[in-house]
């Protein structure tokens, strides 16, 4: 580890030196854990700004965080910076941590971490302190660190040298080894509860959920997400499932209540997320949300949300923690949200709905081998967030080229949820990634919730792998790893998640394509289960060549791959589907009725042509305050915005240098309110920076 040095390195050190001072003499509110609490509601109880004032809100300081590719729109910030005692801490756009003085941007120390076997994006630390010492939990790749909040240096006796290498305990026969540490560790007491995203291929590693003592590093207890012979949920799986399949991991986050000390926990699907002829069954504890006791991770009860799942419909988001009155009683919940549009909403303690849920039945699959579940749960209040239907009336009216959509949905499978895939093109509605997304929802101090949604329609089909152990060629192996995101064009998708690769051939020499398979970049995992041979008959496909090879065959397969990700647009790049795209929805959860809902993001170039306000695609979570104000940016056009949460009315907004796909966060500082986002851009084609920004009422 080393240490950012340059000619401000003694405004440094005055700026740490008189926050060390200052910290006994200061008043502070803090953003303490990720999403603003452990309850993860995005809620700050400060009132200073305000729907009266908010007009006056003025841009106070940035930081440059560093690491932003301008130049290649593929890096991100998604991260949801803590304020500790006016101190705070956040991760920049090549993923190192930080601390900066929370009152004026300056810099206190960064990390210069340098293993570059891996790419990720990270949406935040957690923070802990016994009173005496205080440390920063920072994932970075398969590592876990424990830094010095002071200093940013590892803690020497945490784990080996200050880290915990977090595939030791979870690979199995058959598996790659490849799992990121990108969302916040949950912190209670001196127990740290880990869970990682891992591959959603044939062969990613196991989800198991673990905890870890925060002073030594030392496992406390584990808990199996694909339970073994003799454990619970072990009939909903076929016998070696255990064995030779991974996922039904915890990647968006977990909620601690720490009264009753219960960890909750989503968990997402096994893999292969969209084929499950290999896993016959309900698959438990895949796409399920579960109540474990934080201190020996014993189940206490959970509740699957999809049965199994051959949609990638996992849980998006970490839950919410909130109290709610119904008939005339209070009652504190847990509730979960969907890539589908669904709420689900439970007694904390019992696992019991707090309103109906109904099991209905959905179309079998047509697919040799793939036993659907006869049946999903849909809740019946509150009413979906999203719509669920798309169909010919659904098309946008002034799509560009409408006839040519009309037609290409007359041959697809849509019309309603939980259609499952064939070898002919099946519509997502909404898309494969929400609905819901990993932003999640905000719940204020009345138990209203505010969620930003997106509802763009997906395409894709299954397709034969190519089979295991047989002479193989580029385009076979480019059918099994590649084309489920880039597709079977190499063009990715139009919004540029998934980017084109047409010209990758020109652009990189045979190793550095063999270096950015093994490390990854981004959403792409790490293929570390190719082989070299395999890894050049890829590169020659991309070339124009087709090279022949005689495959081993992979450590574990999929009888199918899927076509891709490719989310469906116009020929002027516009969602076929009819808006909003985006959307804010405010509901009060104490009557499940929905309050009001607005589009959520601008197309400016159509609200010139008079269109009503369409909304775009939204990734990153709102805050809500006491005073009144959700505070959100999120969006494709770059904004920062603040509604009235009472209307939805749009009372301020500020165009930031990056579009902030991102929570905010809100703190004060001796009487002083602020809120800070981070600008990391680089989804959706737009332009990748790495600046944080907080704004403040003027003095």
């Amino acid at each position: 580890m080393s240490y950012k040095h340059g000619p401000q390195l003694l405004s440094f050190l005055i700026a740490s030196l008189c926050l060390i001072q200052c910290q006994k003499k200061s008043n502070f509110e803090n953003w303490s854990s990720y999403n603003g609490g452990d309850d993860r509601n995005h809620f700050s109880s400060l009132e200073q700004i305000n729907g009266k004032n908010v007009g006056k809100l003025k841009r106070v300081w940035e930081y440059d965080s560093g690491g932003a590719d301008t130049s290649k729109n593929n890096t991100q910030i998604q991260c949801n910076p803590l304020i500790i005692d006016g101190v705070l801490y956040g991760v920049s756009a090549d993923r190192q941590a930080f601390a900066i003085d929370a009152k004026n941007g300056l810099e206190i120390w960064k990390t210069d971490l340098v293993d570059n076997t891996f790419n990720m994006t990270s949406r935040g630390v957690s923070y802990w302190t016994d009173g005496k010492q205080s440390r920063i939990f920072f994932g970075y790749g398969a590592y876990l660190y424990a830094l010095n909040a002071t200093d940013g240096v590892p803690i020497s006796s945490f784990g080996d040298k200050g880290k915990l290498y977090l595939i030791d305990g979870i690979k199995r026969p058959g598996s790659d080894d490849y799992a990121v540490l990108n969302t916040p560790v949950a912190v209670y007491k001196n127990t740290l509860v880990v869970g990682c995203r891992v591959g959603e291929n044939a062969t990613a590693v196991l989800g198991d959920i673990r905890a870890f003592d925060a002073i030594s590093g030392n496992e406390l207890w584990k808990f199996k997400t694909i339970p073994g012979p003799g454990e619970f949920g072990y009939e909903t799986w076929e016998p070696e499932n255990y064995k030779n399949l991974g996922g039904a991991n915890n990647w968006m986050g977990m909620a601690i209540d720490h009264q009753r000390g219960i960890l909750f926990a989503p968990t997402g699907s096994a893999a292969f997320d969209f084929y499950g002829g290999n896993r016959k069954g309900d698959n438990l504890f895949a796409n399920c949300l579960l109540a474990l006791d934080i201190k020996t991770g014993e189940r206490l009860w959970h509740y699957q949300t999809v049965h199994h799942d051959i949609w990638d419909r996992d849980i998006p988001a970490p839950p919410n923690l909130f109290s709610l009155v119904k008939d005339g009683r209070k009652i504190d919940v847990v509730s979960v949200l969907s890539k589908q549009g669904f709420m689900f909403v439970f007694n904390r303690e019992t696992g019991e709905p707090i309103f109906s849920i109904e099991e209905r039945a959905f179309p079998s699959s047509e697919v040799l081998g793939e036993l659907a579940a006869k049946t999903q749960p849909i809740p019946l209040l509150p009413k979906p967030f999203t719509a669920q239907t798309f169909t010919e009336k659904n098309i946008n009216y002034w799509a560009s080229n409408k006839v040519e959509i009309t037609e290409e949905l007359r041959k697809s499978r849509t019309g309603g949820p939980f259609i499952p895939l064939g070898l002919e093109r099946t519509v997502f509605y909404p898309g494969t990634d929400g609905g819901a997304q990993w932003g999640g929802a905000a719940v204020d101090e009345g138990g209203i919730m505010y969620i930003p949604a997106k509802q763009n329609p997906v395409f894709t089909s299954l397709k034969k792998a190519p089979k295991k152990g047989k002479s193989s060629t580029g385009h076979k192996l480019y059918e099994s790893y590649c084309q489920s995101c880039h597709g079977g064009d190499k063009a990715g998708n139009e919004d540029g998640t998934y980017p084109s690769i047409v010209n990758a051939g020109d652009k990189f020499t045979e190793q550095a394509f063999g270096e950015l398979l093994a490390k990854g970049r981004g959403r792409m995992p790490a293929f570390t289960g190719i082989k070299e041979n395999e890894k050049r008959a890829i590169f020659e496909f991309l070339k124009g060549n087709n090279e022949e090879v005689l495959s081993e065959g992979t450590r574990s397969t999929s009888k199918y791959v899927n076509t891709g990700y490719n989310r469906w647009y116009d020929s002027e790049g516009y969602p076929v589907s009819s808006p909003p795209w985006g959307t804010l929805t405010a509901i009060d959860m104490n009557t499940a009725k929905h309050l009001w809902q607005i589009p959520l993001g601008e197309y400016p170039e159509l609200t010139s042509k008079g269109i009503p306000l369409t909304g775009t695609d939204n990734y990153g979570g709102p805050a809500v305050t006491a005073g009144g104000l959700i505070f959100i940016a999120a969006t494709k056009d770059e904004m920062l915005r603040a509604f009235d949460r009472k209307t939805g009315d749009l009372l301020w907004s500020y165009k930031l240098p990056a579009a902030g796909y991102a929570s905010p966060s809100v703190y004060a500082i001796d009487g002083k309110q602020y809120v800070v986002i981070a600008c990391g851009g680089g989804k959706l084609k737009t332009n990748s920076g790495d600046q944080y920004l907080a704004f403040s009422l003027p003095d």
